[in-house]
């Protein structure tokens, strides 16, 4: 099929540049699937169309500070965006990074970052990944919690070494409920969450099952083939327990919370939709024409055209309906990407 079919128009202003002041208080449009329907509410009302058997399925990985700024001798400047981590512990790891600007560095390079740390340069992997050995006075994650910054998609502008910024985004770029360190990007359907709304979900016995899928780089890649089926999703690394599987194996409705739990589910799913616990490596493509093992609901965010998990939302609530449900919202000024307002799909 032809990924031209699976764009959209958005106006720049649409693009949610700070998030909604309040968390639960972003707009949420629910989209009726049987009926094609849509209806506008505010994610504090969530709690209202879930009942007692459902089970919210929600992503526990959480956002490590991975871009971070550095300088060789001669003063040139670098900015490093950290992927995966690929060996190490403590003060001395190895990442796969994308670093710009890159026309000038050459292996066994150095990069002197801030916190007497530095980077050496120990492969070029491709055009845009190079393969960096960190060592750091102490150990490295505490180093990145110290100077690194939120990760934020390019399409939110801020401006640079405001520490204010800096701080806001390192706590709203982050769900509350986040416990596993590795996502390189936020799973953004969770980022509505309040802790009152999750004590309005318990009154109303849904269970809440977490799984952890460490959101990587090729989550976010365009797709660059014409054709849909020619796109090679990325490997990221997901975690389900015995309890999160049996949770939701007895659910009388599973409801995930964004597409990275889509894609764990349904990467361990059996053919007859049970789950078993598990852990590894998955690159599922989700498009128009797959069929569902375990999902009952989602809740997403508002996403980029002709992105992978446009197409994944497509194929789970039909492409027409989820065109319209997108010209709805650009019409009644609902904000879009990783900061804006969501849908619950039903």
């Amino acid at each position: 099929m032809d990924l031209k079919d699976f764009s959209y128009d958005l106006p720049a202003e649409r693009i949610a540049q700070q998030p909604c002041p309040q968390r639960d208080h972003s707009r949420m449009m629910l989209l009726n699937r049987a009926a094609g329907s849509a209806a506008d509410f505010n994610f504090f009302d969530l709690p209202s169309f879930l009942q007692q058997g459902d089970v919210l399925v929600i992503n526990e990985s959480r956002v490590i500070p991975a871009r971070i700024s550095g300088r060789k001798a001669t003063g040139a400047q670098f900015d490093i965006l950290l992927l995966t981590k690929k060996s190490g512990t403590g003060e001395t790891q190895t990442w796969e990074a994308l670093l710009k600007p890159a026309k000038r560095l050459r292996e066994n390079d150095t990069i002197y970052l801030e916190g007497q740390t530095q980077v050496k340069v120990l492969d070029r992997i491709s055009d845009k990944k190079w393969l960096l050995e960190f060592t750091a006075p102490g150990d490295f994650l505490e180093y990145l919690r110290l100077y690194g910054r939120a990760p934020l998609p390019p399409y939110i502008r801020r401006q640079k070494n405001l520490t204010k910024n800096i701080m806001a985004d390192r706590e709203r770029y982050q769900t509350i409920y986040a416990k596993n360190d590795g996502s390189i990007a936020a799973p953004t359907a969770g980022l509505h969450f309040s802790p009152e709304v999750i004590q309005k979900l318990a009154q109303k016995e849904v269970r809440i099952a977490p799984v952890t899928l460490h959101v990587g780089y090729g989550t976010f890649l365009p797709i660059t083939a014409d054709q849909v089926e020619d796109h090679q999703m990325e490997q990221e690394y997901y975690e389900i327990s015995e309890k999160t599987a049996a949770l939701i194996n007895q659910a009388k409705r599973v409801i995930a919370v964004g597409t990275t739990s889509v894609r764990t589910l349904e990467s361990a799913a059996a053919e007859n939709g049970l789950i078993k616990p598990q852990k590894g490596w998955t690159s599922i493509f989700i498009y128009p024409g797959y069929k569902f093992k375990r999902i009952d609901g989602l809740i997403t965010n508002f996403h980029l055209p002709k992105s992978s998990l446009f197409l994944l939302v497509c194929a789970f609530a039909g492409t027409d309906s989820v065109k319209n449900a997108y010209r709805s919202a650009v019409e009644k000024k609902y904000f879009f990407y990783s900061y804006g307002d969501c849908m619950l799909i039903l």
